[in-house]
């Protein structure tokens, strides 16, 4: 099993930065090639992908709503994955959660992750 907690998330102003972070932890996470992703879900909409990032941190891919603005970064040694947030717009507000994938590719659909945290929420003020 694999468990996942988000953190950093919060009030912030638009053009603001944040840096979200989810820690992995699980018997066989260190050991396995995880490749993992941010998903937003905001209120009355349907999940949506943020961007993902390779089992070895060596490629990302990410949305086109977030392209520019949001930096995907994972540090194995650590078990964690940040999301650095940066020129925040009222349109980023909504919970924000982290997925893993026990695969060594990336995904942008969310039948492909077998993991989520909990969630954090982001608000961002006009």
């Amino acid at each position: 099993q694999v468990q996942l907690v988000e953190s950093g998330g919060g009030l912030v102003q638009a053009g603001g930065s944040l840096r979200l972070s989810c820690a992995a932890s699980g018997r066989t996470f260190s050991t396995s090639r995880y490749s993992m992703a941010w998903f937003r879900q905001a209120p009355g909409k349907d999940r949506e992908f943020v961007g993902g990032i390779l089992w070895d941190g060596r490629s990302t891919i990410g949305a086109d709503s977030v392209k520019g603005r949001f930096t995907i970064s994972r540090d194995n040694a650590k078990n964690t994955m940040y999301l650095q947030m940066n020129t925040l717009t009222p349109e980023d507000t909504a919970v924000y959660s982290c997925a893993a994938r026990l695969k060594s590719t990336m995904a942008r659909i969310i039948p492909r992750y077998d993991y989520w945290g909990q969630g954090t929420q982001v608000t961002v003020t006009s």
